[in-house]
């Protein structure tokens, strides 16, 4: 290699590799400038976020958020986070924060009125029931589930998961938050609810006196699995910063390895059959 092009070429790749640090791409597109903008739920629950401080760092989603700020060239001191509810951010219109963490769920019909980054998270689908109803003779299989009386938050993947799945003979009670599903199973209204794993062991072990998890569909086993996306106003300019970072982490191990610090798979949770 001639000394001229090497020079050149050296010069190339220390600028590519300063503008990957400076991270132009997130540059000028957010709602306040130099500071991204991160919404979560209000609360916020584990193990998605812990103690309801998405600030602190701890907790999946809290940790992800700040690795792909990271990566688009935000420290911790330029990310601000803010609060929306669910079915608020899924609505069409302007946003009040540059992307929102919240458990999203990516669907072709959300995807009509925001953008979602690619996924970052694909989850098992876990049974959430009462001990009494385990010790009645419920199991995890099919047949079984089919018996029980079923609640679901409305607007969630989960509605369409016990109906196509389960197929139960009654229509599932329709909720608007999952507060009030673990509610109306504390008033013996319904016998089980679905939730995403860590989701259901969360319900199951502080919100729920005599909680348990009867079973799991794993996402690896479904034609379907629920994934979950970074959620963003339509035509979001940060969509393709966000990609990059997300795709970056999970080539390199990092997402996976968020993962295995805040969502340990081996839960004890049999697999419904």
């Amino acid at each position: 290699m001639k000394p001229i092009f090497a020079t050149a070429l050296m010069f190339s790749l220390l600028g590519a590799t300063s503008a990957l640090a400076d991270n132009h791409c997130a540059d000028g597109k957010t709602l306040t400038p130099d500071v991204l903008t991160i919404a979560t739920g209000n609360p916020a629950y584990y193990p998605w976020v812990m103690d309801d401080d998405p600030a602190s760092g701890a907790g999946f989603e809290a940790a992800v958020a700040y690795e792909v700020a990271k990566r688009m060239g935000f420290e911790k001191d330029a990310v601000v986070w803010t609060r929306a509810t669910f079915d608020q951010s899924i609505q069409p219109g302007a946003k009040e924060f540059d992307v929102n963490l919240q458990q999203f769920s990516i669907t072709e019909d959300r995807e009509k009125v925001v953008d979602f980054s690619e996924p970052y998270y694909s989850a098992a689908m876990a049974v959430l029931v009462r001990q009494p109803t385990i010790d009645g003779g419920a199991t995890a299989d099919i047949e079984s589930l089919k018996s029980l009386k079923w609640g679901v938050m409305a607007g969630t993947t989960a509605l369409e998961t016990v109906n196509a799945v389960i197929a139960p003979p009654d229509a599932p009670l329709l909720y608007d938050d999952n507060v009030n599903v673990v509610e109306a199973m504390k008033a013996n209204q319904i016998d089980a609810a679905l939730f995403d794993l860590p989701t259901a062991l969360y319900l199951s072990a502080v919100t729920l006196d005599d909680g348990a998890l009867l079973g799991q569909f794993p996402a690896d086993r479904s034609e379907n699995p629920d994934q979950f996306g970074i959620l963003m106003e339509e035509g979001s300019p940060l969509k393709a910063c966000v990609d990059e970072a997300l795709t970056a982490m999970k080539e390199d191990g990092t997402l996976a390895a968020i993962e295995a610090e805040w969502l340990q798979e081996t839960t004890g949770v049999p697999l419904i059959k």
